[in-house]
């Protein structure tokens, strides 16, 4: 149904959450929602499970390892929560679709679709010419996957008038970090795609937000060396996550992040240099030079 089309009572409630950063009673937003978030597994995903269901969604938890998903369902039903766990590798097209077929059967509409798997590589160009699954490996994961998952649950959104897609991306969106080509592309691509998305779907009622997140202590930036105890924790980032899921913005930006797209724009030649300099002060880690496993997925 159109956001035009719908009754005066259901635009005062949208309003009454917008005016109040959408809370409406005091209660979250969230509570009674049915909330899909994918990389539940480990780090960010499961982080930002444990938060949602604390205020009162339903809570279901996808990753393609099943064991750490049934424990992380356990834990929150023990608290008095919901959750029910998913398997899929969102890597495999057809196992997308066969989730999303499931998801619809059981629960009906997703009201708040969280694409948070993915994989990350920090590797050198110079050290790339011979592997090009990559870039593969990374957009199969980080872009086609969180589309297909987005384009199948879509329909169900528009036809109840509401939902809301939170894009987990990265602060090198803006950025531009090097040693990131693969990662950051993929993600500007998932980026890009949610605020077109966001644009053609506003009539519908259903919102998009991209949450461009910087360095998190998570199993997928183990293997840099660089990275060692920096960065925000997990929990951190789910409470990030949360307020986007509650508040429903456009973008959730970081202020470095956002400082370095400016001067992207106004100085890009100077921060060519600048960034180059960095690059060269920080080489390439071991598992980028194939000395030990270099790529980590989320879930």
């Amino acid at each position: 149904m159109s956001l035009l089309l719908q009754s005066p009572l259901a635009h005062a409630r949208r309003l009454a959450r917008t005016v109040t950063g959408g809370r409406v009673g005091g209660a979250s937003p969230l509570a009674g929602r049915t909330v899909l978030v994918t990389g539940a597994s480990s780090g960010i995903g499961e982080a930002t499970a444990r938060a949602v269901a604390r205020r009162g969604a339903h809570v279901l938890v996808v990753a393609r390892r099943r064991e750490p998903l049934e424990r992380l369902v356990a834990e929150i039903e023990a608290g008095g929560g919901r959750a029910t766990a998913y398997t899929c590798d969102l890597a495999d097209g057809d196992a997308v679709d066969a989730l999303v077929e499931r998801v619809l059967a059981e629960h009906g509409a997703v009201d708040h679709l969280v694409n948070n798997a993915g994989r990350s590589i920090r590797r050198s160009l110079a050290l790339t010419h011979d592997r090009f699954h990559d870039f593969e490996r990374t957009m199969a994961v980080n872009y086609f996957g969180p589309v297909r998952l987005t384009m199948g649950l879509l329909p169900a959104m528009r036809a109840q008038g509401f939902g809301h897609v939170v894009n987990v991306v990265t602060w090198g969106v803006q950025l531009k970090a090097p040693k990131f080509a693969a990662y950051i592309a993929s993600k500007t691509a998932l980026d890009t795609f949610g605020r077109i998305l966001g644009r053609e779907a506003y009539g519908d009622g259903v919102t998009v937000t991209n949450v461009r997140v910087s360095l998190v202590r998570t199993p997928m930036v183990a293997p840099t060396e660089a990275y060692s105890g920096r960065g925000a924790t997990p929990e951190q980032a789910a409470e990030r996550l949360v307020r986007a899921l509650e508040d429903r913005p456009i973008t959730l930006d970081t202020l470095p992040g956002a400082v370095g797209e400016v001067a992207n724009l106004v100085w890009p030649r100077g921060m060519d240099l600048l960034f180059h300099l960095l690059d060269r002060r920080h080489p390439d880690s071991a598992a980028a030079r194939g000395e030990a496993g270099a790529e980590r997925t989320a879930g």
